[in-house]
C-alpha cells in the first residue's frame, strides 16, 4: 500500500531532532578542564555555533551555489565534524502543490570538520534520488537517509559516500523518522508513519529484529529517545481525532520492549506542533522532549487554559503545510520548560515567565549544569535561551540573525577521550 503523507511528516522528518539530542547525550563529558560548552543552532537558513555564555559566535556561511537552506543534521563522536543538510529553492509553491512537489528539491548532504574549517559532500555516490535528507548517524561508517522517490518515502541505510545501501524500510509501508540511538549503539527507535497509525517501534540497523513499542489507532505517538541508560523510552502522544492540529500532547515511558507503559503526564500537558512568529515571519516544527543526564525528561508544560495565536483550519485544505490562520487576541498563555521523574511523575518547573510567553525546545548541556531553548513570545520568532538546570539565572543568549529568530539549539558534543 502507497503511504500519503501529511505535510507535518514531510517536514518535521528532515530535522530529527531526537537524532541530535540523544547523540549530543551520548557524547562523552571526559572533556580537558576549561573546555567551553558550546551549541549549534539554526537561523535565518544558516547554521550558527555559541559558546554557553553567548558569545564565539560563528554563523557558518559556505558559500555553495544555489543552497537556500542548511541545517545541522547530527554529531559524529570525534566531537569535531558535524553532519548537515542544505537545499536548494524549493520546488513547490504557488500553483504546485507541496505533496507533489516539495520532494522535487535537490538536497545535499555533507560534512563540516570544525577544526579545518573543511566541508565535504557526501552520500553522492549510487544516488537514487534528488530528495535524500539524513536522519541518524548509525557510526562513523553508515548513516540512514531517507529517500523520495516517485512521492513515496524510503529509509535507506548507507556508507557516507552513499555506496552499500540497503532498505531498512520497504517502499509503501510506511515512513519512520525520530530516530535514536541506543546507548551501546546496538539498536534504534523510531516512530512510523503508516497506513494503521502512527507506532514506536525498536529495530536493529538494517530494520529488522522489529519490536511494536505503542500503537493504537486513536493515537499518534511520536519521537522516541532512549534514557541515558538505555532502560527505557520516552514518547509523545497526541490524541489527534480531538486536536488535528496536533497542538498537545502528553509524554510517556516504556521499556524497550513494550512493557511498562506509563502516561506521566495529563490532559495532553506537553506542546507538540509548535507554531509562532507572525504572518511575515513565521516558524513551527514539533517540539520534542529530552533526556537529562540524571534521567529525568524536559518537556514543554502548557499553563492552564493555553491557547496558541495560529489555529488550524481543518476544513481547509493544506497546500502549504501551515494550515492555520493567525489570531493573537484569542491567544492566551504560553509554556514552561519542565523537568518530570519517570519513576515517580514528580514535575518541577525550570523555566517561567511573566507575562507568560512560549517556551520550548530544551537541550541540556554534556555537563549537565546548562540549559539552552527556544523562547518565543506571542507573534514574534523565537529567541535562544539558557538557563541553570537548577532553574536558576535564565538569560538570552541571541535574538538570531536578520530578525528572523534562533531555532533548534543542541549542544556539541565533547570531544571523546578528552
Amino acid at each position: 500500500m502507497e503511504v500519503c503523507l501529511s505535510r507535518r511528516d514531510l517536514l518535521v522528518s528532515l530535522l530529527s531532532a531526537s537524532a541530535l539530542a540523544s547523540t549530543a547525550r551520548r557524547a562523552s563529558a571526559a572533556a580537558s578542564p576549561g573546555s567551553a560548552m558550546r551549541f549549534i543552532f539554526t537561523t535565518a537558513g544558516r547554521t550558527a555555533i555559541m559558546d554557553a555564555a553567548g558569545g564565539d559566535l560563528q554563523v557558518l556561511d559556505f558559500q555553495e551555489p544555489d543552497q537556500v537552506t542548511w541545517q545541522p543534521a547530527g554529531f559524529f563522536r570525534d566531537g569535531r565534524r558535524i553532519l548537515l543538510l542544505s537545499m536548494e529553492a524549493r520546488r513547490d509553491g504557488p500553483g504546485r502543490p507541496f505533496a507533489r512537489y516539495y520532494t522535487r528539491t535537490p538536497t545535499h548532504i555533507r560534512t563540516y570538520d570544525l577544526q579545518e574549517k573543511r566541508l565535504t559532500e557526501i552520500a553522492t555516490r549510487d544516488r537514487m534520488a534528488v530528495f535524500y535528507t539524513p536522519q541518524l548517524l548509525l557510526d562513523d561508517q553508515r548513516m540512514l537517509v531517507q529517500v523520495f522517490r516517485n512521492q513515496v518515502g524510503q529509509i535507506f541505510s548507507m556508507n557516507l559516500d552513499g555506496s552499500d545501501a540497503r532498505e531498512f524500510t520497504a517502499a509503501g509501508e510506511g515512513l519512520p523518522y525520530g530516530f535514536s540511538l541506543n546507548r551501546e549503539r546496538r539498536r534504534v527507535a523510531f516512530h512510523l508513519a503508516s497506513p494503521t497509525g502512527y507506532q514506536v517501534w525498536t529495530s536493529d540497523f538494517e530494520g529488522r529484529r522489529r519490536t511494536l513499542v505503542a500503537s493504537h489507532p486513536d493515537h499518534l505517538y511520536f519521537g522516541p529517545a532512549w534514557s541515558p541508560d538505555g532502560a527505557w523510552l520516552a514518547y509523545l502522544d497526541c490524541r489527534f481525532r480531538q486536536d488535528p492540529g496536533h497542538d498537545w500532547s502528553d509524554v510517556c515511558v516504556s521499556r524497550p520492549d513494550g512493557s511498562e507503559q506509563r502516561v506521566l503526564t495529563r490532559g495532553q500537558a506537553h506542546w507538540f506542533g509548535a507554531s509562532y512568529g507572525s504572518p511575515g515571519n513565521r516558524g513551527g516544527g514539533s517540539n520534542m522532549l529530552s533526556w537529562t543526564r540524571d534521567g529525568s525528561i524536559l518537556f514543554s508544560r502548557k499553563l492552564p487554559d493555553s491557547k496558541v495565536p495560529w489555529e488550524y483550519q481543518p476544513q481547509r485544505p493544506d497546500t502549504d503545510h501551515f494550515n492555520r490562520d493567525y489570531k493573537p487576541e484569542s491567544a492566551r498563555g504560553g509554556t514552561e520548560i519542565c523537568r518530570i521523574d519517570p519513576s515517580g511523575g514528580a514535575i518541577q518547573a525550570v523555566t517561567g515567565s511573566r507575562p507568560p510567553v512560549w517556551d520550548l525546545r530544551p537541550s541540556e548541556s554534556p555537563d549537565g549544569r546548562t540549559i539552552v531553548f527556544c523562547r518565543a513570545k506571542t507573534g514574534r520568532m523565537p529567541e535562544i535561551w539558557c538557563v541553570e538546570s537548577n532553574g536558576h539565572n535564565p538569560r538570552r543568549l541571541t535574538r538570531g540573525l536578520q530578525g528572523r529568530g534562533a531555532d533548534h539549539p543542541r549542544w556539541l558534543p565533547l570531544r571523546e577521550g578528552g
